[in-house]
C-alpha cells in the first residue's frame, strides 16, 4: 500500500517584494500568517502500519519554522525576494534532502491565495 501524507506548519512573517512594480501594495513592509504542507508519499510498512512518524517531519521542519517564525523574510539568505513562489521552493530544498518522499510543498500566503511547488 502507497500513501500519501500530508503535515501542517505555520509561521507568522513579515515581508516586502522589492521587484513588484512602482506603487504595488506588495512593495510597502507587510505581514501574513503562512501555512504550508508538506507532502510525502511512499509505502506504508506490513509490520508497523505507517508510513513515517510524523515526529521524523517535525524533526526536520520546525528548525526552519523557527528560522522564519516573527522574522524580517527579505533578510533570510535565499529569500530576499520572498514571493510564495520563492519560499515555497526555499522550503522543499531544504526539506528534500533530509526526507526524500517529500513531494510537494503547499504554500498558504492568505486564506485563499496559496503555491504549490513540486520541485524541479
Amino acid at each position: 500500500m502507497k500513501v500519501e501524507l500530508v503535515k501542517e506548519y505555520r509561521f507568522e512573517s513579515a515581508h516586502r517584494l522589492p521587484e513588484v512594480p512602482a506603487g504595488h501594495k506588495c512593495s510597502r513592509l507587510h505581514g501574513h500568517s503562512f501555512k504550508f504542507e508538506i507532502h510525502v508519499v511512499g509505502p506504508v510498512d506490513a509490520k508497523t502500519g505507517w508510513f513515517i512518524d510524523y515526529g521524523e517531519l517535525d524533526d526536520v521542519v520546525n528548525p526552519l519554522v523557527g528560522r522564519l517564525d516573527h522574522y524580517y523574510l527579505n533578510e533570510v539568505e535565499g529569500l530576499e525576494n520572498p514571493t510564495s513562489e520563492v519560499l515555497a521552493r526555499w522550503l522543499f530544498d531544504r526539506i528534500k534532502g533530509k526526507i526524500p518522499s517529500l513531494q510537494a510543498i503547499t504554500l498558504h500566503e492568505t486564506c485563499d491565495a496559496r503555491c504549490i511547488y513540486r520541485g524541479e
